[in-house]
C-alpha cells in the first residue's frame, strides 16, 4: 500500500561536488533520507515504468537506506529498480549498469573516500541516464524542492532479500538483485587484453592491490586473481566492511602509506595500487617509482592506444582545473584538444557524450574513460597493467621517458582540513579581492603572468560556472590553485595545489617538496593562510 508521509524540510541537504555527504547520525534521522531521495523523484519527469539501479558502497548504513530507497522508488512508480547483491555496486560499476541496461538513472549511496563506520560519513547522489553525476541544474532544483517539500511517498512493505539473486515484487515495481560484479568485469574484458595481462603474471610480475576494506573487494578479486591469474593473496582487504576495518579508505600517501613502503622497498613488488571507499579513485606506485594522479593521467593518455579499447586513438583529454598541467603537453604533441573543467566528474559528461574527449582526469586521483560515466580506479590499474605488459617495461621506466619527452610538472595537494568555514570563506574574498593587482608582480625569481577566479562554460549546452577556484599563474609555468572543496562534511576544507614546470631532464629527480618550497612558502604568503586559519601546516599533503 502507498503512503503519503507529511514531512518537513531539514536545513542544509544541498548536493556537493559529488551529492549529498553528511555524518551517518545525520541520515539517521526520521524522515532524513525520504526527504532527500522524494526531492530528487519530484524533479525528474517521465520515469513511471522504467528503471532505476540502487546500490552503494557497503559503508555503515547502506543497507537501511536501500530498503528505504526501493519503498520510495516503488511507491512513485518506477516499474524496476536493479540492487546490487549485499546493497553492493561500484560507483564505475553502477554507472556501467545505468548504460548497459538503459536505466532511466541510479541512486548511488557513498561518501566516496570518506571514513565510514557509525560515527563516519555517509552520502547519496542520483546518476543520470548516461551513467554520470546529475548536472548542476538538476542539483539545484533538488536542493530547492528540499527546502520546500511537505510529503514523501513510500511503500508499507517487507524488506527486500538483499543477498539473494533473482526478482521480487515490491508493490507495483519489480526488484532485481543482480551480481554486482558481471557486467563490469565483462566491459573490462573487452577494453584490456587479457591474454597479455595473463602473460605478464604468468612472466612472474608481482603485485599488490589494496581494496582498503570497501567496494573494490570483489571486483578486483574477480578481475585480478581469477580471470587474469594473478597469484592467491595479490588482492589485499577484499571484504568490504562498513566501517572500512577502521581505515580511512582514501588511496593517497598517507591512507596507504604501506603500499608506497612496499613498493620502495628492496624486495617490493612490481607493482602496487589501491582504490577508494566506492572504487572510483586509484593510487598507482610501481617498484620505486610513485606516480602523481595528475601525471598518471596524461601517461595513460598517451599510451591509451596500446589497450584494445583505444586502439583507434583517443578524442581529446579532459582534466578538472586544479589537475597539473602535464595532460596539456600530451594533448598539444598529440594534435588533440585538452579540456579544463572546474572539480566534478559531472562536467565531464557532456564532454564525452559529445565525442570531444576519451581520457578524463582529476588531480584527486580520479581517471576514467568514455566507457562510463564515472571516474573509476580499478580501470586504471587495468589499463597501467596492460601498458606494462605491452612495452614491456617497468612503470619507472614508462614514467622517465614520458618526462623526458614531455618535461616533469612537479605537483603537490595541500589540505587544511576542518578549518572554520567563516575564516576560509575570509581567505577566498581576500584573495578575489587582490586579483587585479597580481599580474606582473615579482616574488625572488617568481613573476605573476595573471590571476583569476577560475570560470567554466561547456561548450556541448553553453551552460556557465563561476567561482571555481583562485589561480595565480607564473611565467614559467608554475601555478598555485586554491580551492574549498566540496566533500567534506564538516567545517571546510581548503586545497591549496602547487605545480612547478620542469623541462630539463637532469633536474626531473628532485624531492617534490622541496622542488616546490618556494612556491609553497609564496602560496601561504599570498593568502594569509595562518590568518585566516589558525593552521601553520597543513593536515595532509599529496
Amino acid at each position: 500500500m502507498i503512503l503519503t508521509i507529511a514531512t518537513t524540510p531539514f536545513e542544509g541537504q544541498k548536493p556537493g561536488t559529488s551529492g549529498l555527504r553528511k555524518r551517518v547520525p545525520v541520515f539517521q534521522q526520521r524522515h532524513y533520507v525520504e526527504n532527500f531521495v522524494q526531492s530528487i523523484f519530484d524533479c525528474l519527469e517521465g520515469f513511471a515504468g522504467t528503471t532505476l539501479v540502487v546500490g552503494g558502497d557497503g559503508r555503515f548504513f547502506n543497507r537501511e537506506a536501500i530498503q528505504t530507497v526501493i519503498r520510495l522508488a516503488a511507491a512513485n512508480g518506477f516499474g524496476r529498480i536493479l540492487v546490487g547483491r549485499g546493497g553492493i555496486l561500484s560507483t564505475p560499476a553502477a554507472s556501467n549498469v545505468i548504460r548497459v541496461r538503459k536505466a532511466y538513472g541510479g541512486i548511488i549511496l557513498s561518501a566516496s573516500h570518506n571514513p565510514g563506520g557509525p560515527d563516519g560519513d555517509f552520502g547519496i547522489k542520483y546518476n543520470v541516464g548516461n551513467g554520470g553525476p546529475a548536472p548542476e541544474k538538476v542539483t539545484e532544483a533538488v536542493f530547492a524542492r528540499t527546502r520546500t517539500i511537505t510529503e514523501y511517498r513510500t511503500l508499507d512493505s517487507a524488506d527486500v532479500d538483499l543477498d539473494r539473486l533473482g526478482e521480487v515484487g515490491v508493490g507495483a515495481a519489480i526488484v532485481e538483485v543482480i551480481d554486482p560484479v558481471d557486467d563490469y568485469a565483462g566491459l573490462m574484458q573487452r577494453l584490456f587484453d587479457f591474454d597479455r595481462i595473463r602473460g605478464l603474471f604468468a612472466s612472474g610480475f608481482r603485485m599488490k592491490f589494496d581494496a582498503m576494506s570497501a567496494v573494490t573487494g570483489p571486483y578486483a578479486r574477480q578481475i585480478l586473481e581469477r580471470m587474469l591469474g594473478a597469484p592467491h593473496g595479490t588482492v589485499m582487504n577484499f571484504t568490504p566492511e562498513p566501517d572500512f576495518g577502521g581505515h580511512h579508505p582514501d588511496p593517497n600517501l598517507v591512507h596507504a602509506r604501506h603500499l608506497y613502503d612496499l613498493a620502495m622497498s628492496i624486495d617490493g613488488p612490481d607493482f602496487c595500487a589501491a582504490s577508494d571507499g566506492d572504487g572510483d579513485r586509484n593510487l598507482i606506485i610501481g617498484n620505486h617509482a610513485f606516480v602523481t594522479p595528475s601525471d598518471s593521467l596524461a601517461m595513460l593518455a598517451a599510451n591509451a592506444h596500446l589497450a584494445p579499447g583505444y586502439a583507434k586513438g583517443i578524442a581529446g583529454i579532459a582534466r578538472s582545473m586544479p589537475t597539473s598541467r602535464a595532460a596539456d603537453r600530451v594533448a598539444e604533441k598529440m594534435g588533440i584538444s585538452l579540456y579544463e573543467t572546474p572539480t566534478g566528474w559531472k562536467f565531464f559528461g557532456n564532454l564525452l557524450d559529445a565525442g570531444l574527449v576519451t581520457i578524463c582526469g582529476e588531480e584527486s586521483a580520479g581517471t576514467g574513460s568514455d566507457h562510463v560515466r564515472e571516474k573509476d580506479g580499478l580501470w586504471a590499474v587495468l589499463l597501467w597493467l596492460d601498458i606494462v605488459a605491452a612495452r614491456r617495461q617497468s612503470v619507472a621506466a614508462i614514467q622517465r621517458e614520458h618526462w623526458a619527452a614531455y618535461g616533469r610538472n612537479y605537483y603537490s595537494r595541500h589540505d587544511f582540513e576542518e578549518v572554520e568555514t567563516d575564516g576560509a570563506n575570509a581567505l577566498m574574498a581576500h584573495l578575489r579581492e587582490g586579483l587585479v593587482g597580481l599580474k606582473g608582480k615579482r616574488f625572488g625569481a617568481l613573476e605573476i603572468a595573471g590571476a583569476d577566479d577560475f570560470a567554466y562554460h561547456d561548450p556541448v549546452d553553453g551552460s556557465d560556472s563561476a567561482n571555481q577556484g583562485i589561480r595565480v599563474l607564473f611565467e614559467d609555468g608554475s601555478r598555485i590553485v586554491y580551492r574549498l572543496s566540496g566533500t567534506g562534511t564538516s567545517g571546510a576544507t581548503l586545497r591549496v595545489y602547487i605545480e612547478r614546470f620542469e623541462p630539463d631532464a637532469a633536474a626531473h629527480g628532485l624531492e617534490t617538496q622541496a622542488a616546490l618550497a618556494d612556491l609553497i612558502a609564496l602560496g601561504h604568503a599570498l593568502a594569509r593562510i595562518e590568518h585566516f586559519t589558525g593552521r601553520r601546516e597543513p593536515s595532509v599533503i599529496t
